[in-house]
């Protein structure tokens, strides 16, 4: 992807991390990238690229029309990740992310009807849209069955996305993310991110709590295979109006992952991290009990892609970065 007009909908976990990709791979001669982003937005995450003469800051509302039509025009790729992603937050708050989640995405459908209808926009879901999985590995042909708001509203988007591809022609695509680890994700949030989660606690010398038996498969993938998808996903005209599953392809126990963080951190710091076993409390969501392994079979088809960088050494990567980040 070179000398492209790019916006990207949020600087959070996600958003930091392709705008950094596609900023640095092309120097200060590539592309253009737009960063959309609500007032008073924590741009810790961005600090370094700040500086860079070809990313531009827009502050803006995603439900003002005036703010989205000025972000939208003229770009040949958005990728709207700003996004409520709390799902305890959704089930209590859900007129909330009705309203912010939804109503956005409905007026950047809209504005780009009207003023860009050649942009291409690529959204990412979650391959929780399902509920718990008939089969392992499990792909595009498992029955959407969302258990919370959070994942009933990534499932409503995801109809909108292919609804204005079919009458308007807005081409989008879109890709159902298995749990995502990395850099830039807070390691201080237990309602979200739970690797990195895990590897802040063991950082700040707090024992690792695992649910249950902690014999539950998910599917780990490290953030930028991820931006490897974001981008082909963008480019690829094989993928307009398509929904796909991503993640390794490869299940974990979540024993097997704490116990890889414990050694990779006792390694690197000399610090001996405790885990420990506690009940399922009952305010846990039954989707947080599920297995989950991803068939990424169709994407690979369409596009070429594959998680180039292992569990392991992702894992490695991630930890190191925090280990100097949090020193």
């Amino acid at each position: 992807m070179q000398n492209k007009k790019i916006l990207i909908t949020g600087a959070g976990f996600l958003g930091s991390n392709l705008a950094r990709r596609l900023l640095n791979e092309n120097g200060n001669g590539g592309n253009e990238v737009s960063l959309f982003i609500k007032k008073d937005t924590d741009l810790s995450r961005i600090k370094e690229i700040i500086g860079n003469k070809n990313l531009r800051i827009i502050e803006g509302n995603l439900l003002n029309k005036d703010d989205v039509e000025k972000a939208v025009k003229n770009k040949d790729y958005l990728f709207h990740f700003t996004w409520q992603t709390d799902l305890k937050k959704s089930i209590l708050q859900p007129f909330e992310d009705l309203n912010n989640d939804l109503g956005g995405l409905i007026n950047i459908l809209e504005i780009c009807r009207k003023f860009n209808p050649k942009i291409k926009i690529v959204f990412p879901s979650t391959v929780t849209v399902i509920g718990n999985a008939s089969q392992l590995p499990s792909d595009e042909q498992e029955k959407e069955n969302p258990l919370s708001a959070y994942d009933l509203n990534k499932l409503v988007a995801e109809k909108y996305l292919q609804l204005y591809y079919k009458t308007y022609g807005i081409k989008s695509c879109v890709l159902r993310l298995s749990n995502v680890f990395g850099e830039y994700q807070k390691t201080n949030n237990p309602n979200r991110g739970v690797l990195n989660f895990m590897i802040g606690r063991a950082l700040r010398n707090e024992p690792l709590t695992v649910y249950g038996d902690g014999n539950w498969i998910r599917d780990y993938c490290y953030v930028q295979n991820y931006i490897d998808a974001f981008i082909l996903a963008a480019e690829s005209e094989n993928t307009n109006g398509e929904i796909y599953v991503l993640g390794s392809g490869e299940g974990r126990t979540f024993n097997e992952v704490v116990e890889k963080i414990k050694n990779i951190v006792k390694n690197l710091t000399e610090k001996v991290v405790l885990i420990e076993h506690v009940e399922f409390p009952e305010s846990e969501h039954e989707i947080n009990k599920r297995n989950f392994v991803a068939n990424y079979n169709k994407f690979k088809n369409a596009t070429g892609w594959f998680p180039k960088i292992s569990f392991d050494e992702g894992l490695r990567k991630t930890i190191e970065f925090y280990t100097n980040k949090l020193q």
